[in-house]
């Protein structure tokens, strides 16, 4: 973890890619979704221990403009242990009715040794703007201040 989040007080705002195929945002717009996932295969957590309750989420969809149009406070962080394959799946299982995953990302997520959900809520539009992606290929981008990364 880098130091710079272990000394941080207060919350950090966080860029975070949904899946447009999935239709993951208009999901969560619909309420049908109020959870997203992340994990690693390697050695630790995908995020270890870097997001937190009350941090915000602006988010971005994949495979469009790089325009961040909503945003969202976190209510819940959930990381597992490292887990076996079947373990994993059931993870995945356990909160499937809050992550509805699309059949390809049920495929990408369920196996991994480390998975995190992380529950959203007061999910609302923002004045857009264009995410200055540079040359960062990241799907979760942690800042200070999303003022950063515009």
């Amino acid at each position: 973890m880098s130091n710079w989040y272990e000394d941080k007080k207060g919350f950090a705002e966080h860029l975070v890619y949904l899946d447009s195929k999935a239709k993951e945002l208009q999901k969560m717009l619909d309420h049908e979704k109020s959870m997203i996932i992340r994990g690693a295969a390697g050695r630790k957590t995908p995020l270890g221990g870097r997001v937190r309750q009350g941090d915000m989420l602006y988010f971005v969809e994949t495979g469009g403009d790089l325009m961040v149009t909503h945003r969202a406070i976190v209510t819940e962080v959930v990381e597992s242990e490292k887990m076996t394959v079947d373990q994993s799946h059931a993870f995945v299982e356990k909160y499937s009715d809050k992550l509805m995953l699309a059949s390809h990302q049920k495929k990408r997520w369920a196996g991994k040794k480390f998975l995190c959900v992380i529950s959203v809520g007061e999910l609302e539009a923002i004045e857009q703007f264009k995410y200055n992606r540079l040359s960062n290929m990241d799907d979760w981008i942690i800042t200070n201040s999303i003022d950063e990364i515009k």
